[in-house]
């Protein structure tokens, strides 16, 4: 049932936004998040609008039932007829409008990877990972950016962080987020044993200067000279710089680059990422609470997705869906064909709770 309270709260909202944005007063970064906040209001009016023109000649088709003209009562007959399926059209696009959006969906994101069990076979599914999300970056026609790397010892990545901007990433990679595991015969398996590894994937949004503010005094900023692969100067200079938030004990360390300056600048894009992360995360765990105190758990196991590759197989185990492109889901292209399944399944159970009156 749509709750006329909630659409008019939201075409209140939007008459306060417009004002503000009319009244001028608001400048820089806040007159943006104004326009962008009002502007993400217009997909919900628009499908408001329809279904209140459509509710009115419904109303009007059923006074005119009460008519003691044959003609009339026969002609609102036929309107109801052609209505009912408009309706129920309007009122389903409705409720897509009126799930609420996750703010970060438009956002840049960091993604995180790390080897989990599994040893060096783990380093090398890693770095597939890694190779496998730079190829979607491309596919996707967004920009993508290694901010630092640590090989494995027998090849792959022990941790890589990558920077990826475009259209809505996080709309689609947080999708990403967890434990995933392949099974396959490593290399250096002489008896073609199928051995299971696993590494984790973290998908942080970045956020907007009005999201997320850090202050001078809440950060302590260590340099030391970098060690391992990186040039020939590597060891000789003091550009490898670690900062430390004070408040929340949040540790990045970056030293892929010789300039001090530009390792500093990629340590604190990490640390506002994980910074708002925190907080997210802090604010879901409430929500999810309070939720659980309602209906119970319903949490989802850590492994979210395997790779196997005897079968050339993907399986994701949130949603069951298996498909058997294994290569192209590494090349980047049929990973799409994942994500766009989770997204559907995220707005059917969207769709089967009650609208928010948020």
């Amino acid at each position: 049932m749509i709750s006329t309270a909630q659409l008019d709260a939201i075409a209140a909202r939007a008459a306060r936004l417009e004002q503000e944005l009319q009244d001028g007063a608001a400048s820089g970064a806040r007159y943006a998040e104004l326009r962008r906040a009002h502007a993400a209001l217009q997909p919900a009016l628009a499908a408001i609008a329809q279904w209140r023109r459509l509710v009115r000649e419904e109303d009007e088709a059923r006074a005119m039932q009460g008519s003691e003209d044959a003609d009339l009562r026969a002609l609102a007959d036929e309107e109801l007829q052609r209505l009912a399926p408009l309706r129920a059209e309007s009122e389903a696009a409705l409720r897509r409008a009126l799930i609420v959006r996750d703010a970060a969906d438009d956002a840049n994101v960091i993604v995180e990877l790390r080897a989990g069990t599994g040893g060096s076979e783990a380093a090398l599914f890693a770095g597939d990972l890694l190779a496998m999300y730079q190829r979607y970056a491309g596919v996707r026609g967004w920009e993508v950016e290694l901010l630092s790397q640590t090989q494995g010892e027998h090849g792959g990545v022990k941790e890589a962080v990558l920077a990826v901007r475009g259209r809505a990433v996080f709309a689609e990679l947080k999708y990403e987020r967890g434990v995933h595991r392949v099974q396959r015969v490593p290399v250096t398996e002489s008896s073609g044993r199928i051995h299971t590894s696993a590494a984790t994937v973290a998908v942080l949004p970045e956020p907007r200067a009005t999201q997320l503010q850090i202050h001078d005094k809440d950060l302590r900023i260590d340099v030391f000279r970098a060690s391992g692969p990186g040039g020939q100067s590597v060891n000789t200079t003091d550009s490898a710089v670690r900062v430390t938030h004070v408040p929340s004990g949040i540790v990045v360390s970056q030293q892929d680059e010789k300039s001090q300056h530009k390792n500093k600048a990629r340590a604190l894009q990490i640390l506002r990422a994980r910074l708002y992360a925190q907080e997210r995360e802090s604010a879901a765990a409430e929500r999810a609470a309070a939720r659980r105190a309602q209906v119970g758990s319903g949490d989802r196991s850590e492994r979210i997705r395997t790779y196997n590759f005897p079968q050339t197989r993907v399986t994701d185990h949130r949603i069951g869906l298996t498909l058997h492109k294994l290569p192209e889901v590494l090349a980047g292209q049929a990973l799409r064909e994942i994500i766009t399944a989770l997204q559907k399944d995220a707005e059917t159970r969207a769709l089967s709770e009650e609208p928010s009156s948020q």
